[in-house]
């Protein structure tokens, strides 16, 4: 059952992210893409998976697969975040 909350919580942010970045600049897109990343789905997908997979392979130690996938997940969010802090508006060069 916990699993099923996380995956809701990553599917809510998913359509968040896409109602927030409607209209918006590439560069305040790769801000919020890379906020809720960090804050949304490097913990829950993270979590997901390792559950979903340690279930799969019935052994709970599997389950830990989700400490690999959490910094690798966040990571990933902090690059696209870092794109999108430096990067230039098109409207700044005309």
């Amino acid at each position: 059952m916990a699993f099923v909350i996380a995956l809701l919580i990553v599917l809510v942010a998913l359509i968040a992210a896409f109602q927030l970045t409607e209209g918006k600049s590439e560069k305040g897109k790769y801000i919020i893409w890379g906020i809720i990343t960090m804050l949304a789905f490097a913990p829950f997908l993270s979590f997901v998976i390792g559950v979903v997979y340690g279930t799969m392979v019935s052994n709970g130690w599997v389950a830990s697969i989700m400490l690999f996938l959490f910094p690798l997940i966040f990571v990933i969010g902090v690059i696209i975040l870092i794109l999108g802090i430096y990067k230039k508006d098109e409207k700044e060069h005309k």
